[in-house]
């Protein structure tokens, strides 16, 4: 039977779906606009439980598995790209372009540390990946409570794109930061890597 930490992964990867149904049929579903940010907010403190859950059920009751390894960091990133990609559509109306820093940075240390364990080294987990994780976490709820504001008349929809632009800004801009962080500090691995590939002739 799989170990009740990975369920609780898959649970968080199923979340991400249900979000953006949540987001964009809101009214089909029967749930008001005033009603819309505590739904999501909901979900997206369920799904932030599953993650700080998962981990230490698995260690403190041995659960820890490859499969666990692989599938933790993929949930990881498919949750929040998710998440921030939703945020894209009407009314948060995110610059698509900021979600691009989410996705690229995600796509090349996810693609090193697969070459990386192809050639038998393993990249070190950096501070500053789980500060961006926070920092990621913290924006979405953020941009819910200025949902929220919003909701409520106290925001314009105006101040709610505005505001919601600038707090991904800085998250973005730190994701940024955090991706030159962790590739200069394995760049010892990846030269090593780059050495022993060999050259193909053209």
């Amino acid at each position: 039977m799989m170990p009740l930490a990975n369920y609780l992964t898959i649970i968080r990867v199923l979340i991400s779906p249900i979000f953006l149904v949540v987001y964009l049929q809101h009214d089909s579903l029967g749930i008001g606009q005033h009603m819309l940010p505590f739904a999501l907010l909901f979900l997206l403190i369920i799904s932030e439980l599953t993650d700080a859950f998962d981990g230490f059920i698995a260690r403190k009751y041995d659960q820890v598995t490859d499969f666990g390894k692989i599938l933790d960091p993929m949930a990881d990133s498919v949750s929040r790209l998710s998440l921030f990609l939703t945020f894209t559509q009407d009314p948060v109306a995110l610059p698509m372009l900021l979600v691009f820093v989410f996705i690229y940075r995600d796509a090349l240390t996810c693609t090193l540390r697969i070459i990386c364990a192809l050639k038998g080294f393993a990249l070190a987990a950096r501070l500053t990946g789980k500060i961006k994780a926070v920092l990621q976490a913290i924006a979405l709820f953020i941009i819910l409570f200025l949902m929220i504001g919003y909701s409520q008349q106290m925001l314009t929809l105006e101040q709610l794109q505005r505001y919601s632009f600038w707090v991904v800004a800085v998250t973005a801009f730190y994701t940024f930061l955090s991706c030159f962080d962790y590739v200069y500090a394995n760049r010892v691995f990846l030269s090593q890597i780059w050495r022993r590939t060999p050259k193909t002739l053209s």
